[in-house]
């Protein structure tokens, strides 16, 4: 009797065994060249190929094709950079004021209002490629706390002027000039804020430090409404050196802070250029740029209230200045 072996463990026959007909063969030779990433309808690029061109068809294929959409916030490419902007006012404010804008992308199946139609209207005009896209997708380019309202477009970094030619630019203006300074302002929010107070105020522009400090971004953009298009923003290398040179202009320098010697109600300065210089909420005014100020003014505020933030405090000084000019001139 023969003996058990270990399971499986039975022997075969011996001689050629049954072939696979080939399959091996074929399985070896693998499935081909993988398709390109817009030819495979779920890849995201194939989502948007399908986009564009639905929305071409529903043009009758009169629309230009479209580019490659960009990749959220700021893309590199060499030296350039591309800022993304949402939100229905700054891109229609955008659009208006001829920004170099790259691409539009619109959410799917948006609603349609008054600014959106002419969102359209400016873009199709300008032969700007247009994108329909989904609301994540949206959500993904303008940050995920953002508020893009289905709209969004892609425009190159913004170009900043220098204070000095800001300054020559003001002076050259039919009325006083006026600029704001920002020391230690990191926060793009605020920044934008500053921005369209000093646009409203009647400012000619807005001075940043190229260190420590922000910049003009895709937040500075959406929270200027469109502002930061009309408005234009220098870089200074130094800011204190580049307030003693509009000083040697003629320009007078005036600091923002609660322990100012001079109230802002007593302020009667306004009929010469002027430069107010708005302080970080932390900090308040550098000492190198506090002591090259003219003159250091504060807000009366209640006792309750330890500060203001730096851009309340830009748009109460721009406003009662715009009075006091208003005024004068009257």
């Amino acid at each position: 009797m023969a003996s058990k072996g270990r399971p499986g463990g039975g022997k075969g026959k011996k001689g050629p065994s049954k072939g696979t007909g080939g399959l091996g063969r074929k399985a070896l030779e693998g499935r081909g060249p993988t398709p390109k990433a817009e030819d495979r309808t779920y890849h995201p690029a194939g989502k948007r190929k399908a986009a564009r061109e639905r929305l071409d068809s529903s043009r009758g294929g009169r629309s230009k094709p479209a580019a490659r959409p960009q990749r959220a916030q700021t893309k590199k490419s060499g030296s350039d950079e591309v800022e993304t902007v949402t939100g229905r006012n700054s891109v229609l404010e955008a659009l208006r004021t001829r920004i170099p804008a790259t691409t539009l992308y619109l959410a799917s199946r948006i609603e349609m209002d008054d600014r959106v139609k002419e969102i359209l209207s400016l873009a199709t005009g300008k032969g700007i490629p247009i994108l329909e896209v989904t609301r994540p997708e949206l959500d993904r380019m303008g940050g995920f706390d953002s508020v893009h309202q289905g709209v969004a477009i892609t425009v190159p970094a913004y170009e900043y002027a220098h204070p000095a030619e800001l300054f020559e630019r003001a002076v050259s203006s039919t009325t006083q000039p006026l600029l704001v300074a920002l020391d230690g302002i990191t926060d793009p929010r605020n920044l934008g804020a500053i921005i369209r107070s000093t646009a409203a105020f009647g400012g000619h522009g807005v001075i940043v430090p190229q260190r420590r400090s922000a910049g003009v971004t895709a937040a500075a953009w959406k929270t200027s409404a469109g502002a930061a298009a009309r408005l234009p923003v220098a870089r200074a290398a130094n800011l204190t050196q580049a307030l003693k040179d509009m000083k040697k202009q003629g320009a007078f320098v005036v600091g923002l802070d609660g322990g100012g010697d001079m109230n802002l109600h007593a302020f009667s300065l306004a009929d010469r250029p002027l430069v107010v210089v708005v302080g970080s909420e932390g900090k308040g005014l550098s000492r190198l740029v506090s002591e090259t100020c003219d003159a250091i003014v504060s807000i009366p505020i209640s006792a309750a209230t330890e500060s203001l933030n730096a851009g309340i405090a830009a748009s109460v000084t721009l406003y009662e200045v715009a009075k006091l000019r208003a005024e004068a001139g009257a």
